[in-house]
């Protein structure tokens, strides 16, 4: 086997944590990753890693040696970038992250329709409702959505989302509409983990600037999930407007304070802050734009998208 292929399955391993999630990321057998690795130590007469039943570690030679495969791998893609500057074609893998819910809902559509306009890019996407690093993990790009203000990285404006409070019918015919924002501490919450702000909820407000300790049943790290439990009157809910907006159009879900705005985060497309940008990430942000622009993509989410380079 080439080294390339060992390269590539060692760090695989490293980076998916077992050999099985390192076949599923490969597209390969996990009899093939494990055969790669054992191949590769066998060359180099030295355990990478250290094997149990239930998890794997890196060796101190298996660190050192993950440190330069992680430098070659990455100056095998730019090798490939070059050729498509060269040719103005874009040609490679792209790594993308992307948070779950928008992941499945608004960006999975649009990877067809890409691999048909470039057959060249191979794509990689990981969904993820974590913050991950751009640079560390080694992404191509990140679609973020959120108020971004890392001056590290480089970015492009998609669109916007709007954050609503709501609940089902059903649920305030139960325990009564909340009339302000302090009414929401004494309600059931279905918080979201990852919220930056933890269980403060703020709002802009015809007095001014509001916030609210909640006090959740329930937490959870995705956002679909907040979504069924609301909608099967569990409780209130604060989330964007991408996966409650149907809701509230067909009338499962209310806007529970209509006079009171949530934030208004941005979505952007995120990557690392280079010289010279790739074709093929230019390509892939510029599809990206081209898609969130279209009126279709407004009216599916329900928000504002505009653009801004």
């Amino acid at each position: 086997m080439d080294r390339f292929k060992e390269m590539e399955s060692f760090v695989a391993v490293v980076e998916a944590g077992s050999f099985v999630a390192a076949a599923d990321l490969l597209r390969v057998t996990k009899a093939a990753v494990s055969r790669s690795v054992i191949e590769l130590e066998e060359r180099l007469g030295a355990r990478l890693l250290q094997r149990t039943t239930r998890r794997q570690s890196l060796t101190e030679a298996g660190r050192a040696y993950y440190g330069r495969c992680k430098q070659i791998l990455a100056e095998l893609a730019e090798a490939d970038s070059a050729v498509g500057a060269v040719t103005g074609h874009p040609v490679g893998k792209l790594r993308i992250n992307a948070p779950f819910s928008f992941g499945i809902l608004h960006l999975a559509p649009l990877w067809g329709p890409f691999m048909e306009r470039y057959p060249d890019v191979d794509l990689e996407v990981t969904l993820a409702d974590r913050l991950v690093d751009v640079v560390e993990e080694g992404y191509d790009l990140v679609v973020r959505i959120s108020r971004l203000a890392d001056s590290s990285l480089i970015y492009r404006r998609l669109g916007s989302t709007r954050i609503f409070v709501c609940a089902s019918p059903e649920y305030l015919a139960r325990h009564g509409r909340p009339q302000s924002v302090a009414d929401l501490a004494a309600h059931a919450v279905i918080g979201y983990s990852y919220a930056a702000e933890g269980d403060v909820w703020r709002f802009r407000t015809p007095q001014g600037e509001q916030e609210v300790l909640t006090h959740p049943r329930m937490r959870t790290n995705n956002g679909d999930t907040c979504l069924a439990s609301a909608l099967a009157h569990q409780g209130l809910v604060l989330q964007p407007d991408f996966i409650v907006g149907k809701h509230l159009a067909d009338g499962s879900l209310v806007d529970v304070l209509p006079d009171c705005c949530g934030p208004e985060l941005g979505i952007y497309a995120v990557y690392p802050s280079r010289k010279h940008l790739s074709v093929k990430v230019r390509a892939l942000v510029d599809f990206l734009v081209e898609a969130f622009a279209a009126p279709q993509w407004q009216v599916r989410a329900g928000s504002a998208a505009g653009r801004e380079a």
